[in-house]
């Protein structure tokens, strides 16, 4: 039995890693180019031996998708009896959450072992700078050199690495891959990769090394070419969907809650290439099916280089994975829902399968969204689909939208909803906080209601746990 971690333990070691300087925290207006380069990275890595080295790594981008492809991955991985870790971010509850081993995260007494083994070289590199925050290892590089340590000293036989954002400057991208994969490409963080998609495609592109084989689930025309084009000049094999690999989605027939679809894939040449059917989803919706192809399209890579991946793990290890948060269901009667959904594309990708998988009419919508993000789009498309909505903030991050902003916009919408004449304006409250909103819930939601909880990695942590402990009240 593990030795149990004493509580000052482990707050001195979170107080350790919430000291540095956290993008996922920083309000988007403040600078990144000064701290943003790959040097300090492979510095703090040789400082620990550079335990990323001889490590297979599979490496995933996207803006979105990449999580839970990635967790599909390691899943299948798994089940095909290879010791696989998975490294993605953010994360919801707690930090251990981000590094796993066969499904399973580090240990309160690994991260502390982790911290410990992390300071003397921080501290060298705290030094050695210039001084100022900036040049000091920031949150995301300390965790990543943290995933490394523990996946070397757990001798796994593979590690699959999300990106934490782009891809070309991301201290994951210090990795020597086996196989590359890009999810798709949509906008966000258009402060820091770019305004246009070719430009944040071309960031995420960045992960693409000389020779290693690519998969790319991108279908916009100016995103994939940019992608194309690299793994061109990189000499490097490109599988791209709906040429090189294909999929098709099966819905879970007539709608029906907590129901998950299927896929067929296959890979068109040469002809004796593998056909899967009727493969069973572990998580909700149609682009889940197409998340799980791209994870189908990686394997069948590494399977190509000698690696002993079956289709029965396949099967197992798809139907198995498990992402918290992702149109994850967390009661019924009535149906709760949790998405992390924050860019209109996942948004987009919400409602389709909301619309495909819960068949109730009376539909509660909670929201809340970073200032940085295209919450007034995200609004536009929600706000038709819902009967109530409950706005409000996260509170254990500063980016939130004010509730009252949120509430102004969703006012101008049901006019204008009411006023087309379409729809009835649906009722509108805004709550200080996610406590307050979920009493909010209860107070309104019959068990036949259907209620979403989405806009933000940070709401979907803060309202998860409360959906999840508290018992209904009608």
């Amino acid at each position: 039995m593990a030795t149990p971690t004493p509580s000052s333990d482990y707050e001195t070691a979170l107080e350790f890693l919430y000291g540095r300087i956290n993008y996922e925290r920083t309000p988007a207006s403040t600078s990144r180019s000064r701290s943003l380069n790959l040097d300090r990275m492979r510095e703090l890595l040789q400082r620990l031996g550079n335990p990323h080295k001889d490590l297979p790594v599979v490496h995933v981008a996207g803006t979105k998708g990449k999580g839970s492809t990635a967790t599909m991955i390691s899943s299948v991985l798994t089940a095909a009896g290879y010791r696989s870790g998975l490294y993605t971010s953010p994360h919801l509850e707690k930090l251990e959450e981000r590094i796993m081993v066969d499904g399973r995260p580090v240990t309160p007494a690994e991260l502390c072992d982790l911290v410990d083994s992390m300071r003397q070289a921080v501290a060298d590199l705290d030094r050695a700078g210039t001084g100022d925050s900036d040049s000091r290892p920031t949150f995301f590089e300390i965790t990543t050199a943290m995933a490394f340590r523990h996946f070397a000293r757990q001798q796994l036989d593979v590690a699959v690495l999300e990106v934490g954002m782009g891809g070309r400057l991301d201290s994951t991208n210090v990795c020597e891959p086996e196989v590359c994969v890009i999810t798709t490409i949509s906008f966000d963080h258009t402060r820091q990769l770019g305004n246009t998609l070719g430009a944040i495609a071309g960031e995420k592109a960045g992960i693409i090394k000389p020779g290693v084989p690519v998969v790319s689930g991108v279908i916009t025309p100016e995103p994939a070419a940019v992608i194309a084009k690299t793994a061109a000049e990189r000499g490097c094999p490109l599988f791209q969907i709906g040429r090189d690999f294909l999929y098709e989605y099966h819905a879970p027939g007539e709608p029906r809650p907590f129901a998950a679809g299927t896929f067929d894939y296959w890979e068109p040449r040469p002809s004796s290439a593998p056909r899967y059917r009727e493969i069973q989803l572990g998580l909700l919706g149609a682009h889940q099916a197409a998340n799980a192809s791209v994870s189908l399209a990686a394997l069948e890579r590494l399977r190509n280089n000698g690696w002993r991946v079956p289709e029965v793990a396949i099967r197992a290890g798809i139907a198995h994975a498990q992402c918290p948060a992702r149109i994850e269901v967390l009661q019924r009667e009535p149906t709760v829902v949790v998405d992390t959904a924050h860019n209109v594309a996942s948004i987009e990708a919400l409602i389709q399968t909301i619309d495909e998988s819960f068949p109730q009419k009376q539909r509660l919508l909670v929201f809340s969204a970073s200032r940085d993000k295209d919450w007034q789009k995200m609004l536009e498309m929600l706000v038709p689909k819902f009967q109530h909505i409950v706005l409000t903030r996260y509170i254990n991050n500063p980016r939130s939208v004010p509730p009252d902003v949120l509430e102004n916009f969703v006012g101008l919408l049901a006019e204008r909803q009411a006023g087309d004449g379409k729809k009835t304006a649906p009722s509108v409250v805004a709550c200080s906080c996610p406590d307050d909103a979920w009493r909010e819930v209860q107070r309104t939601a019959t068990p036949g209601h259907f209620v979403c909880i989405t806009g933000s990695f940070f709401l979907a942590a803060e309202m998860r746990s409360r959906a999840e402990s508290e018992n209904w009240k009608h």
